[in-house]
């Protein structure tokens, strides 16, 4: 099942189930029509499919989709997850598992823009597959970890290379607003089947610039989520970003940052594609 948020006509986040050419609204079948909340009741497919059938349908082309999770509560990202990627960055493959944070104001809609830093041109793409969370959990042992998987989709890591290399969490260059595009939809599992059998591409104004598939992972999601639950809970709504293979434009020679106008595809096998416009960002003051 895909389920995506989208932007209603009062101009608030709802969500609803994508069949073909269609949205149908979940709030109109008596589901909960935040994202948030559909996943704290848990997402029961049989259920929704059982109600679809009084909900209001709307066009999918006329409607502007949303991060599936707008307003996530964590944002992890896994660093040097893919060997290849390791390779061209010049490091050693890691021996434990190597994560940062994204500030939760990097998620930005599938096809919204992304903005180009007024602070710095070195612009970089990561096509990853993300996992969202579906259930509060702790010391979640690896056998059991699809257990508290809502879904997946598809991700961008936008990263700006000098900011993220001023610091070993990389924290601030992974966190810059806009810089941290999902969707088009959360996909459920009983759809995607093994999320380590996914064709991966990022494609840059048409230009294929990564390919690669999923089973290539060194940790995979299962790992993902039993070690970092060994730590620290995760909660529902929760969004890990699970790393990205070669083909990065830092490490092209010389470096290909993204510029003005430049179109960034990424696209996963069963889970659809994002696609984000480079814009220059607004350097205006905002206080309040």
């Amino acid at each position: 099942m895909k389920i995506a948020s989208y932007l209603s006509d009062d101009g608030t986040p709802a969500t609803a189930v994508v069949q073909e050419d269609a949205l149908i609204d979940l709030n109109s079948c008596g589901l909960p029509g935040d994202m948030m909340d559909l996943l704290r009741s848990g997402i029961d497919v049989a259920a929704i499919r059982s109600a679809l059938k009084n909900g209001r349908m709307l066009p999918l082309e006329d409607s502007t989709l949303l991060a599936p999770v707008p307003n996530p509560g964590k944002v992890l990202a896994i660093g040097l997850n893919y060997r290849d990627h390791v390779e061209e960055s010049g490091m050693e493959a890691p021996k434990h598992q190597v994560w940062f944070n994204k500030q939760h104001n990097c998620i930005t809609g599938p096809y919204s823009p992304i903005n180009l830093p007024s602070v710095s041109p070195m612009l970089d793409y990561e096509a990853e597959l993300c996992v969202v969370i579906g259930r509060t959990c702790k010391h979640v042992p690896r056998e059991r970890a699809t257990e508290v998987i809502a879904g997946y989709c598809c991700g961008n890591d936008v990263s700006v290379r000098d900011w993220q290399l001023r610091a070993q969490t990389f924290q601030i260059g992974k966190s810059f607003d806009t810089h941290g595009p999902i969707g088009p939809y959360l996909v459920t599992p009983d759809e995607v089947g093994d999320p380590h059998a996914l064709e991966l591409r990022c494609l840059v104004n048409g230009e294929e610039r990564q390919h690669s598939n999923t089973r290539h992972l060194i940790f995979d999601c299962y790992d993902a989520i039993a070690h970092l639950t060994q730590a620290f809970t995760l909660d529902a709504g929760d969004v890990l970003f699970m790393g990205t293979p070669s083909g990065v434009g830092a490490a092209m020679k010389p470096p290909s940052w993204l510029v003005e106008g430049d179109v960034v595809r990424v696209e996963i096998e069963k889970l659809g594609y994002i696609e984000n416009t480079v814009v220059p960002e607004t350097a205006d003051t905002v206080i309040g």
